[in-house]
């Protein structure tokens, strides 16, 4: 009887403690990045992309399928557009999602992991612009001090005999337009942040730059890059330039003229020429756009080659500039018009829905650049042939801010 009474003490305390470990296990919180991430298509675009990148990849460094935290430029225009999903609508998982980026690569001294200095690689500047919104709510030191390592970098990265920056120190002498959107609008942020906006004129400098020597008097458009000792076996022996108009490339510089805009007061100087320069790029894109779906091709006037393709990432780039150009008061209504027609063709073409809601953008460009090894020539073949990749974080991205803009 003794051993009856305590075999049945000792069974109800183990039934006792199993329904109280199932009771904690029930009210457990879950992690933001265990949610189950609900997608519906009664929500805005920005929404439903921004959910299914964060389904895709519940850690923000995982991002263009980063195995380990990584900090990169790609990381940093995702991000740009949550963080103004986030400002729109008040949603924290977004603030936390980029704040868990910044933590992962910055230390408490502000060094930022996996960054090299002495490269003076102007890609690697644009991820910096995440740090401004997380300093000003957190006051963390790191964020300040990881920003002052960015400004730092800026303020020696060399440059072309007139002051433009180099795209790399391993690309010598030579400006792409990838980089105006790389740099300048943390440039410019930090400087009107900072410093009372004493280098503002040094940003609009580097436009200024880029439209003397990359633009075509012709169609409007812009070449790629601009080698200013016309070394280069892709350049242009008379100008310099690079064989091809890139939609992505001009897409990078029409972003960055309308972010860097937001930090020039009314009565700067150099407001208007900046806005000047828009202008005539709105012109050219509203040229080049294909006539029946409003979108833009990978290689950007010649739609009728065979290889050439709609390409999602410089679409959705075109879209997002025109649209906030107009939403700013310095475009013409009608290119609002053309934006939200182009983003209408963009969501039918080349947006796929899956079957649990989330979104995919298909057709965009992985990459392209220009020397290198192996060998980038700028020719029309190359940019048609180099790999498509769906979800790619420049199409990603770029389309949560077009349908910012647009609010669809």
């Amino acid at each position: 009887m003794k051993n009856y009474f305590k075999n049945y003490l000792l069974a109800l305390i183990l039934l006792i403690n199993f329904a109280a470990k199932a009771n904690v296990d029930q009210v457990q919180p879950v992690s933001e990045n265990e949610k189950v991430v609900m997608i519906s298509d009664t929500m805005k675009w920005s929404k439903r992309m921004a959910l299914s990148i964060i389904k895709r990849q519940p850690e923000a460094y995982q991002i263009d399928e980063q195995k380990t935290p990584k900090w990169d430029y790609v990381h940093g225009l995702v991000l740009t557009s949550l963080e103004k999903l986030y400002k729109k609508t008040g949603d924290k998982q977004y603030y936390n999602y980029i704040k868990n980026y910044a933590d992962a690569l910055i230390d408490e001294k502000g060094t930022i992991k996996t960054y090299k200095f002495d490269d003076y690689n102007i890609d690697m500047i644009t991820a910096g612009r995440i740090l401004f919104n997380l300093y000003s709510t957190t006051k963390e030191v790191k964020y300040l001090e990881a920003m002052k390592l960015l400004i730092k970098q800026i303020s020696e990265q060399p440059r072309t005999s007139e002051g433009g920056f180099w795209h790399k120190k391993r690309y010598p002498n030579q400006m792409w337009l990838d980089g105006l959107y790389m740099g300048e609008p943390f440039y410019a942020q930090y400087t009107s942040t900072f410093e009372n906006g004493k280098q503002l004129n040094d940003v609009a400098k580097q436009f200024e730059l880029i439209q003397k020597h990359a633009t075509d008097p012709k169609t409007g458009l812009l070449y790629h890059a601009w080698d200013e000792s016309k070394l280069m076996a892709w350049a242009n022996k008379e100008n310099g330039t690079s064989p091809n108009f890139w939609s992505r490339s001009i897409g990078w510089y029409a972003m960055a003229l309308l972010d860097v805009l937001d930090y020039f007061p009314k009565n700067h100087p150099k407001r208007k020429e900046l806005i000047g320069y828009l202008n005539s790029l709105a012109v050219a894109l509203d040229k080049a756009k294909d006539e029946k779906y409003g979108l833009w091709y990978q290689v950007t006037d010649q739609g009728n080659r065979e290889g050439n393709y709609l390409e999602s990432s410089g679409s959705s780039m075109f879209i997002y500039a025109l649209a906030k150009g107009v939403n700013k008061g310095y475009l013409p209504a009608k290119y609002k018009v053309i934006a939200s027609n182009s983003f209408n063709s963009l969501t039918s073409l080349l947006i796929k829905t899956g079957e649990d809601g989330e979104i995919t953008i298909t057709q965009a460009c992985a990459v392209a650049g220009l020397g290198g090894n192996p060998y980038r020539d700028g020719s029309y073949s190359y940019y048609v042939n180099e790999r498509k990749k769906d979800n790619d974080p420049k199409a990603t991205g770029s389309f949560i801010l077009a349908a910012l803009e647009l609010d669809k």
